[in-house]
């Protein structure tokens, strides 16, 4: 009997944003969860994310933003994923992200949006819902 795939995740943190407490604590989640997860660590430009990504044949692309600056790097990484063939995948984002930015987020393709108050679980289970083909 084959083992069915892993679910792999990029975690990145953009920009100079240099809050990381929260990105390790969700990457400790996912991996508890039976994901194998790939953190990228801090001060990712959108090239760096994007390269990361398709190099690793990643399901779920998530960024941990913090600092205020996600809607433009988004904006720029959405092309570059998009240009790598990397747009089925499952993008998510979580962080200080204000109410207002959700629509936007979801207009530039993120499906799973998860303000810094969102319980672990609810980010898990939205991946394994959402992740077609794979095991956790």
């Amino acid at each position: 009997m084959t083992q069915a795939k892993r679910i792999k995740v990029v975690l990145a943190k953009p920009g100079l944003d240099g809050h990381d407490q929260g990105a390790k604590v969700v990457a400790r989640a996912l991996m508890d969860a039976g994901m194998e997860v790939i953190y990228t660590g801090l001060r990712q430009t959108p090239e760096a994310v994007a390269r990361v990504s398709l190099d690793e044949d990643a399901d779920v692309i998530a960024l941990s933003s913090m600092a205020g600056s996600h809607i433009p790097f988004c904006e720029k990484l959405k092309t570059l994923l998009e240009a790598d063939g990397l747009d089925d995948k499952l993008w998510v984002i979580g962080g200080n992200l204000p109410r207002q930015d959700h629509d936007r987020l979801h207009a530039l393709g993120f499906r799973g949006i998860f303000p810094s108050s969102s319980k672990l679980d609810d980010i898990v289970n939205f991946i394994r819902t959402h992740v077609q083909g794979a095991t956790p």
